[in-house]
């Protein structure tokens, strides 16, 4: 353990598993809460038109990806801001959009043989200074921001209506906590994948919603469980030789079984 622990990828991913999970537990949280987690995966595949393109001009994927992502949030978000009940067309058509626009940039970008399951199904012992840095940076701006405005995300997440009454400002915190969970969508796509993103999300806070009492203790209880799993299956992909994305979700998905067990 302690010669797996001296190798510099494997701190690399240590490094990123924690960072994302603080990320995941906070915004999942909130997504989880406001009953739009079918966003993260709209997000998440439509994040793939950004890195389709980013390859095609040759410019980094990490930006690409968190560009077209953020322009997709704030385009949910102006779309469903008065009428949720839409909100699931809006994400089948982004993420129908995002998947074509990134596959047929993949197509058109000459020369490419990068493998593309690295993107699907996550490459977390890859993770690069880059990704480590973008994390860093994501989990103070969310971390200050939601701390911050407590309070009105509090609101918004279980009263939309009354927020109003409050006079909190129900659209600009909508369409900023869309754009953190675009935001945390691409840093964990380098963990698990942008298909598996929506259970790293969602998972560790659906286990945790039934121990806690308010949301900031949700919060505290997804970020360690997110932790719990994403080291767990992170160790589990290096001495099995597994895909780390989906090591970490199995991982997540026993969790949620034996917590249900436990509740009974």
């Amino acid at each position: 353990m302690i010669d797996i622990l001296s190798l510099t990828f494997m701190q690399n991913a240590i490094l990123a598993g924690i960072l994302i999970s603080i990320s995941a537990g906070i915004i999942g949280t909130l997504i989880v809460t406001n009953k739009i987690s079918f966003l993260a995966g709209g997000i998440a595949h439509s994040s793939y038109g950004g890195i389709g393109i980013a390859l095609y001009l040759g410019i980094p994927v990490l930006f690409g990806a968190t560009v077209f992502a953020v322009i997709t949030a704030i385009a949910i978000a102006y779309l469903t801001i008065y009428d949720r009940k839409r909100i699931d067309a809006v994400i089948g058509i982004m993420w129908s959009a995002g998947m074509a626009i990134g596959i047929i940039f993949v197509d058109l970008t000459p020369g490419y043989n990068v493998n593309l399951m690295s993107f699907l199904f996550g490459s977390i012992l890859a993770v690069s200074y880059t990704d480590i840095l973008y994390m860093v940076i994501l989990d103070i701006v969310i971390v200050v921001l939601v701390t911050y405005y407590y309070k009105e995300f509090l609101t918004i997440s279980y009263d939309s209506e009354f927020a109003l009454l409050k006079g909190i400002n129900v659209k600009l915190f909508y369409t900023l906590m869309l754009i953190l969970a675009a935001l945390t969508v691409v840093a964990a796509i380098q963990v698990v994948g942008l298909i598996l993103v929506i259970a790293l999300l969602t998972i560790p806070t659906f286990i945790s919603e039934k121990f806690v009492k308010s949301l900031s203790q949700l919060m505290i209880y997804s970020i360690i469980l997110s932790i719990c799993f994403t080291l767990t299956g992170l160790f589990l992909s290096y001495f099995y030789d597994l895909s780390s994305g989906a090591s970490i979700i199995i991982v997540a998905i026993v969790g949620l079984v034996i917590s249900k067990v436990i509740k009974k």
